[in-house]
């Protein structure tokens, strides 16, 4: 099987214009998750997310576009044949509001190919595309695909573009399913009370290492092993006892070819929901036992991305491995029991080459991926 490289990556949030911008205000400990004013919220369980300043939002087009352009004028060398997979949940969902609103609106925007139309344009990329829509396992699944496609031998390069926006739709439905948390969302923490929307976009250019080497591109990570699993138990809410996350991570460290052990720290969904965290500690301790890695989740600070969430995350991992540190994870106060030890509030250093990061979707998806440090600076 050939080794898949993540040769470029970058993320837009709504903590930073930037993979690097994004990290640093993560390590400071700086939540962005403020005061919606994109629409009228008094009606709803919370008024507050991680939105991004200055994204226009009136007009024909899809707020999505005016994120995707700030993400892909980072982007470096990408091979003009490679195969483009976009993830997303809900594409220009805010233009189906304008549609019922009879405001003007570009219908085009609300088909989640769209967001692969895009890409492909502003890129001039050739090669074939689709779009992976498995709720907030989306990016993860896209990432676990592209690698696939790299590893056995059908493509040599695979642009990977996760992106999802904060829409009163999706504000709405949350909640209604009495899920948004009334503060900052605090993941892990025993006075959690739901999650925090967000919003962002990320990129990942993978490519064969042989394919990189040859247009002399940096590795900033390897896909080592992926994961995926469902537990078909509710179309919400996760099993209890994390039967498909303790598969699909299982799955990862097997096809990774690395023991337990090795994993130096763990990219956690954390949605600081409360079944979601406890589902995710209790698959941590089946897996690892009394010798867990250090476990944190970027969500406290950029909130939930959704479909976004995996590739931003995968792309975070590359700087906890290049940096050697796990980040905090932002909100975090007191732990949840199972969390003591485990979760913290400030930067720790660590030693070693791969990380795991999951993430866990309605409908029963869960995701796990093992990242392997890049080259080091």
């Amino acid at each position: 099987m050939r080794e898949v490289w993540i040769t470029d990556a970058g993320v837009v949030t709504a903590a930073g214009r930037s993979l690097g911008a994004t990290w640093d205000s993560i390590i400071s400990g700086i939540t962005a998750i403020k005061e919606i004013n994109r629409f009228s919220v008094k009606s709803y369980r919370s008024g507050i997310g991680a939105s991004i300043s200055g994204i226009q939002t009136s007009g024909p087009s899809s707020s999505y576009h005016g994120i995707l352009d700030l993400l892909l004028d980072q982007v470096q060398k990408v091979p003009v044949d490679s195969i483009v997979i976009t993830a997303t949940t809900k594409a220009g969902i805010d233009n189906l509001e304008k549609l019922k609103r009879g405001l003007p609106a570009d219908p085009r925007d609300i088909l989640l190919t769209s967001v692969a139309d895009s890409v492909r344009a502003r890129l001039g990329l050739k090669g074939v595309s689709f779009n992976v829509s498995a709720a907030c396992t989306s990016a993860a699944v896209a990432v676990a695909q592209g690698g696939a496609l790299i590893s056995s031998g059908t493509t040599e390069s695979v642009f990977i573009c996760s992106i999802d926006i904060i829409a009163e739709f999706i504000f709405s439905g949350f909640s209604a399913l009495q899920n948004l948390s009334p503060f900052p969302c605090r993941p892990f923490d025993r006075d959690r009370a739901g999650l925090s929307p967000g919003e962002g976009a990320a990129f990942l250019t993978l490519m064969s290492s042989k394919r990189a080497k040859r247009l002399g591109c940096t590795c900033k990570g390897i896909v080592a092993g992926t994961g995926m699993a469902n537990d078909a138990c509710h179309i919400t809410a996760p099993d209890k006892n994390a039967s498909g996350l303790v598969r699909a991570i299982t799955g990862a460290i097997k096809a990774a070819g690395v023991k337990k052990g090795d994993i130096a720290g763990i990219s956690a969904h954390g949605t600081g929901t409360i079944h979601n965290d406890l589902m995710e500690l209790t698959a941590f301790k089946k897996v690892f036992g009394e010798a867990c890695p250090l476990v944190y989740s970027v969500k406290g600070c950029i909130g939930h991305t959704f479909g976004a969430s995996g590739g931003i995350e995968v792309a975070l991992g590359t700087r906890t491995l290049e940096e050697q540190i796990i980040p905090p994870t932002v909100g975090f106060l007191h732990p949840e029991q199972g969390a003591e030890g485990l979760v913290g509030s400030m930067p720790v250093s660590i030693t070693g080459d791969y990380l795991l990061t999951t993430n866990s979707g309605f409908g029963g998806m869960n995701t796990a991926i093992i990242l392997k440090r890049g080259q080091i600076r």
